[in-house]
């Protein structure tokens, strides 16, 4: 959640809501009465596609205060004045989003701003140490030209350094050290220089895998198909477009690879032979001859040695029986399988996961797939650890390779 307190550095907020959203975070903000006065509601609800609080009068239910607070992996206060900096160190919850952060068990950051002699002041400073002092961290202030004309210490802290602030909270090093290679997204067959063979794909759901990864550690190459979105910070990137771009792309970095998650939602077949030219309409029926396309997560793991291999399965029917056959006949270690179709799936923010591996399988209930992909994570980084501590037991080769 992302609390806004009243301050010409609220401009900024907009564009560090742009920036979260992209790394694949859900954003929903509470906003100051003064706040508004700098930055309209509607601006951050735009960006952000969630409602915006602004005030106890948009609570709806008498109890969405205590809702956010629950809701929250983490709360930032960017901009938080001077006097949002007292009434927290107080404890106060005179207003929504000072409700709201006494009312959370979520970790606290606040990104201080104000004019530099504001935030000198003995009483900033005692409250800074107080709300230090209780576990909350602080981000900023920077020090240069303030908007007053002014020069010192008090600018609130750029966006990106609060998005890789945000970012590092979540770090729990539960992959440090570990290489991780994710595909993700659609991938297109030519039919024709103009057309060709696609799918729904968003790409979300891989993304969203590659930004908890690197949160948690990893080092992540992603190979992605075409699709509509922001590369994570952090994150190495490949852009592909066809179903054998991305296997070469792939194989190229496999080697030193610890993790292979197959995200990406492949081709199947592909047009035997694509037109030179573009096709033109016939009043005819039109015939396509399709040859099959090379299985990429059965292709790594035949790989001698191989990583640990974790794929998707995209089902509209007998999910587990599919995921379970699945899993046996690409050889891969864990399928994560969720239903398509009816707006499952595909293009939306959210899903479920069903995982299933070897002697064991979990259900991750319907959640925003950023969340889906950190639970996704913690599973895989648990077969990670019983793979290493069988290849120790048995020196198969199998062993971890440094960052």
């Amino acid at each position: 959640m992302l609390g806004v307190s009243g301050g010409i550095a609220a401009y900024k907020s907009a564009e560090l809501v742009r920036q979260l959203c992209a790394a694949g975070a859900v954003v929903r903000v509470v906003m100051t009465r003064a706040a508004t006065e700098f930055v309209g509601a509607r601006t951050f609800q735009a960006l952000s596609g969630e409602p915006v609080w602004c005030g106890w009068s948009d609570d709806r239910s008498g109890m969405d205060h205590i809702d956010l607070a629950r809701w929250a992996d983490r709360i930032l206060v960017a901009p938080a004045s001077a006097d949002t900096l007292a009434r927290l160190a107080q404890g106060r919850a005179d207003d929504l989003l000072a409700a709201v952060c006494l009312a959370t068990e979520a970790p606290l950051l606040l990104a201080p701003a104000m004019n530099q002699a504001m935030w000198r002041h003995p009483a900033t400073q005692e409250n800074v140490q107080r709300l230090a002092g209780r576990g909350v961290q602080l981000c900023g202030p920077d020090a240069g030209e303030q908007a007053c004309g002014d020069v010192g210490p008090g600018r609130m802290r750029e966006p990106e350094a609060l998005v890789e602030a945000l970012a590092e909270s979540f770090a729990s090093g539960l992959l440090a050290g570990v290489k991780l290679v994710i595909t993700a997204g659609p991938t297109r067959e030519a039919v024709d220089p103009v057309r060709f063979l696609g799918n729904r794909s968003s790409g979300k759901m891989g993304y969203a895998i590659a930004a908890a990864a690197r949160a948690a550690g990893a080092r992540v190459e992603l190979v992605s198909g075409p699709v509509a979105l922001e590369v994570p910070a952090g994150v190495a990137c490949e852009q592909v477009e066809s179903a054998q771009a991305m296997l070469d792309a792939v194989l190229a970095r496999i080697n030193d690879c610890d993790i292979f998650i197959a995200t990406a939602a492949v081709a199947d077949y592909r047009p035997a032979a694509p037109a030179q030219q573009k096709i033109k309409k016939q009043a005819e029926a039109l015939s396509l001859q399709l040859e099959p396309t090379t299985d990429i997560l059965a292709t790594v793991a035949a790989l001698a040695p191989r990583p640990l291999c974790i794929g998707f399965a995209a089902e509209t029917e007998q999910l587990e029986q599919n995921a379970r056959r699945k899993r046996m006949h690409k050889g891969a270690d864990m399928i994560a399988a969720n239903r398509v179709g009816d707006g499952q799936g595909f293009e939306t923010d959210d899903n479920e996961l069903l995982l299933v591996w070897e002697g064991g399988e979990r259900l991750l209930p319907r959640t925003t797939k950023a969340r889906l992909a950190v639970q996704l994570l913690e599973q895989v980084a648990n077969l990670y650890a019983r793979r290493l501590s069988s290849d120790n037991e048995t020196s198969q080769p199998y062993a971890k390779h440094s960052a």
